[in-house]
């Protein structure tokens, strides 16, 4: 293909953000225009990812649509391009980020203009991180993404904004410094950072240890895993609920792929040693975090500490190194995705009417919105992986590759399942069952057109995933098996020297 479809994918929310930028005249057409120009850039910028999914050759386990520019000639490139594992979550990121858009224009009172450019900004950074194959490049938009969020948190917050924005920069930061200087140690050890390359040199055992430590050090405070996971309630509950969408939805996302891509593509043998580490610390956060979300009463915070325990099973399956773990871990990033932000948005429905997220606060909304009652079923269902929903494929598959690997593991983490149905229950029962007594709660009005729209589009993908995930798989099967037989061949040849 001639047309350069990445750098468009990538830069097309950055253009639109820039057009809302330089958008003059009275507030209200300010206003109004930045809106447009918001929803139509990210449209455009999802039909081009669906054409980039539609356009990729699921037959070819190479780098496809391949755009290469040397920065600085020897040491960074700007070289972008996909696989069968890196273009899902660039449709999933295209998407999101126009749910989120729209539930901005719906939710956010002050100062739009600048939180749309934000947006926009933030979703540049995300694609930029799925597309680059170079790794100065994949860390340039790595952490640029820190910056919007930031903002998005600390202007268009809760209550406690500042505390919680400067958390997540500093957490996210900290880990981050150690990826910098472990991606200068890979160009003085092998004299290149382009990602393609180094996926086929062997790095030498003695420095993977290391290197793999400062890799993890920066994916697992993004993951979050437990016990890096604090700063996560604190930046859900404060964020407005376009943000929480996006932090939840692709933010987590990126650190699961960095495991993907960079743990087990680079370091395999280190990826070997450390597994039971990840093993265990994925345990406790399943277990730990889903009896922490049981003695919630703040809806977001519940959820929050829901995504980290499904975070759990996306780290013991891609460390499972089995093919079925592999594509379960990234099916339950892309369902995790769906599910979450339908989720996130559901909480935003009710605090945009009632000003609260305390389930205290509600009760009987059966009686007064049952559109949003079914909405919320779907999605609730979804998170404890009923069969039949996306949740339900991507953890079955995760089980199955950790049942192979130690099935102690399995059972263990088969709990978290037990316990999501029961605080994911225990939601449901106590805000959309009981009586209806309250006065305020009488006085809510159900679901609008437009909400019903952006809920229609999660609830279809949940349940069309859920029934026909071969989509998924088709794109998936011959990355994963690539990276399975590099890994295996990696591991043997540093065994049969280390003897």
């Amino acid at each position: 293909m001639q047309f350069p479809i990445l750098s468009a994918i990538i830069f097309v929310p950055l253009i639109g953000a820039f057009f809302i930028f330089a958008t003059q005249g009275p507030i209200k057409n300010i206003e109004d225009n930045s809106k447009y120009i918001a929803i139509f850039s990210s449209l455009v910028n999802f039909l081009l990812s669906l054409f980039l999914w539609y356009s990729f050759d699921s037959t070819s386990v190479d780098f496809q649509f391949i755009e290469k520019k040397n920065w600085i000639e020897g040491f960074i490139s700007f070289q972008l391009g996909v696989d069968g594992i890196s273009i899902l979550f660039i449709v999933l990121t295209t998407f999101i980020s126009s749910l989120s858009i729209f539930s901005a224009i719906l939710s956010v009172k002050s100062k739009i203009k600048e939180f749309l450019i934000a947006i926009l900004v933030l979703e540049t950074f995300m694609l930029g991180v799925f597309c680059s194959l170079d790794l100065v490049l994949f860390y340039l938009f790595f952490e640029g993404g820190l910056i919007p969020m930031f903002l998005i948190i600390g202007i268009w917050g809760g209550e406690r904004r500042v505390y919680a924005a400067f958390k997540f920069f500093l957490f996210t930061l900290l880990g981050s410094v150690f990826m910098l200087i472990a991606i200068i140690s890979i160009y003085w050890i092998t004299g290149t950072t382009n990602i393609v390359d180094l996926l086929n040199i062997r790095i030498p055992k003695d420095y993977q240890y290391l290197l793999w430590l400062a890799f993890f050090s920066s994916f697992a405070v993004k993951m979050p895993m437990w016990p890096f996971h604090t700063w996560l309630p604190d930046a859900h509950v404060e964020a407005p609920t376009a943000g929480s969408v996006i932090l939840a939805a692709v933010l987590l996302k990126m650190a699961g792929y960095g495991f993907i891509r960079f743990s087990i593509g680079l370091f395999p043998a280190a990826t070997d040693f450390f597994t039971p580490l990840i093993f265990g610390l994925s345990v406790v956060a399943i277990i730990y975090t889903s009896l922490v979300a049981l003695a919630q009463d703040d809806m977001k915070k519940l959820i929050a500490y829901s995504s980290v325990a499904h975070m759990g099973f996306v780290t013991i399956g891609i460390f499972s190194i089995t093919k079925q773990g592999l594509e379960g871990s990234i099916v339950q990033m892309i369902s995790h995705g769906l599910i979450s932000a339908g989720l996130f948005l559901s909480v935003g429905v009710l605090y945009d009417r009632l000003n609260t997220r305390m389930i205290s606060s509600y009760g009987g909304l059966v009686n007064i919105m049952p559109k949003y009652a079914f909405v919320l079923m779907i999605f609730t269902l979804g998170a404890l992986g009923l069969p039949g929903t996306s949740g339900f494929v991507g953890e079955f598959l995760v089980l199955v590759g950790v049942f192979q690997k130690n099935i102690l593991v399995a059972v263990l983490a088969s709990l978290g399942i037990i316990l999501a149905a029961t605080y994911m229950l225990s939601l449901y029962r106590r805000v959309i069952f009981g009586r209806l007594v309250s006065s305020e709660v009488k006085k809510m009005s159900d679901l609008s057109k437009v909400e019903i729209y952006i809920f229609a589009t999660l609830v279809f993908l949940t349940l069309f995933f859920g029934f026909y995930p071969e989509p998924l798989f088709t794109t998936l099967d011959l990355s994963i098996n690539n990276l399975l037989e590099k890994y295996q061949l990696n591991l043997t040849y540093h065994l049969i020297e280390n003897n």
